[in-house]
C-alpha cells in the first residue's frame, strides 16, 4: 500500500439548524449544494467539499482549533459580503507577507471561516 496523501477534500461544519445554514451557505457561496440530505449537505467549492452536519451529542458547531481558508482574489470585498449576509468578525484582512491577505469571519453558528489570497498558488478556474 502506497501511503501517499492527495490533498485536501472537505472543511466539515457543524451547524444546530441545517436547513437555514444550507440556505445561508447557498447564499454567500452562490451555488447549490450538489448533495443534500437530512444527515448531510456537501457544497462543491472550486473542487474542494464544504460539508455541513446536524450537531449530535459531543460534536457542536464553534470554534474548534481548526480554520479552512478558501480561496477568493479579493479578500476584503468577500470579508464585507460575509459580514453584510451575518457572519461577524474575526481576524480582519491583514496581509501576512509576500502578498498573502487572510481573514476569517464566524459564520451565525460560530464556525470559521477563512479567507485567503495566495499569490504563490493558483487558484482553480
Amino acid at each position: 500500500m502506497e501511503n501517499k496523501f492527495l490533498g485536501l477534500r472537505t472543511c466539515l461544519y457543524r451547524v444546530p439548524d441545517l436547513a437555514a445554514a444550507t440556505k445561508w451557505y447557498t447564499e454567500i457561496l452562490g451555488i447549490k449544494p450538489y448533495f443534500e440530505e437530512v444527515f448531510y449537505v456537501g457544497f462543491n467549492v472550486g473542487g474542494y467539499e464544504l460539508g455541513l452536519e446536524p450537531e449530535e451529542g459531543d460534536k457542536r458547531a464553534g470554534l474548534g482549533g481548526v480554520t479552512c481558508y478558501w480561496g477568493v482574489d479579493h479578500v476584503a470585498e468577500h470579508f464585507a459580503a460575509l459580514l453584510a449576509a451575518g457572519a461577524k468578525p474575526f481576524e480582519v484582512p491583514n496581509d501576512v507577507g509576500s502578498g498573502i491577505i487572510v481573514a476569517t469571519v464566524l459564520d451565525p453558528w460560530g464556525n470559521a471561516f477563512g479567507l485567503i489570497h495566495n499569490p504563490h498558488f493558483n487558484l482553480p478556474s
